[in-house]
């Protein structure tokens, strides 16, 4: 699957707003303009899935994590998979949070967002990169230095593009 604009959860939720203020034109509206500082999806405020962002660097792979072990940070809920992996994050969570507040690497290079998957993942220079999907994230390996460079430079204005 590729990513196109009609994946993206911002244009997804406007389309949503369209859609109900049409229905209800009595209701007031709520603007979609801004997006939240971290990726959630629309039925829950866990950021990466629920998966352990210190895992990715602690175990070098995705791993679920509990709701025995979470905080909150940046408006989201983070899970754990141990106690150590939640004081580590605590402790220092930009140190493990994901970049662009996990939205997709490749979207944020190209000047939007979207959502991601937790299998689809790379660590550079000590910071973790999220994509949409393993696909998206082949198109991202073509030049990540030039991604990066793309993503650091779009973040965060594209919260409120």
């Amino acid at each position: 699957m590729t990513y196109s604009r009609s994946m993206n959860r911002r244009h997804f939720t406007k389309l949503a707003a369209i859609g109900i203020a049409s229905s209800w034109a009595t209701v007031p509206t709520t603007s979609f303009a801004a997006q939240d500082p971290v990726y959630t999806s629309f039925i829950s405020s866990l950021a990466i899935n629920g998966y352990d962002p210190v895992a990715y660097f602690k175990a070098g792979k995705p791993v679920e994590g509990s709701k025995d072990h979470k905080t909150e940070w940046m408006g989201a809920t983070w899970y754990f998979s141990s106690k150590e992996n939640l004081e580590s994050f605590v402790a220092t969570p930009e140190a493990f949070a994901p970049q662009y507040g996990g939205y997709c690497a490749w979207a944020v290079a190209q000047g939007d967002t979207a959502s991601t998957d937790p299998f689809a993942w790379k660590i550079v220079d000590n910071k973790l990169y999220l994509n949409y999907s393993k696909d998206i994230q082949k198109r991202w390996e073509k030049d990540v230095p030039g991604n990066i460079h793309k993503g650091d430079n779009n973040w965060p204005k594209v919260l409120n593009d």
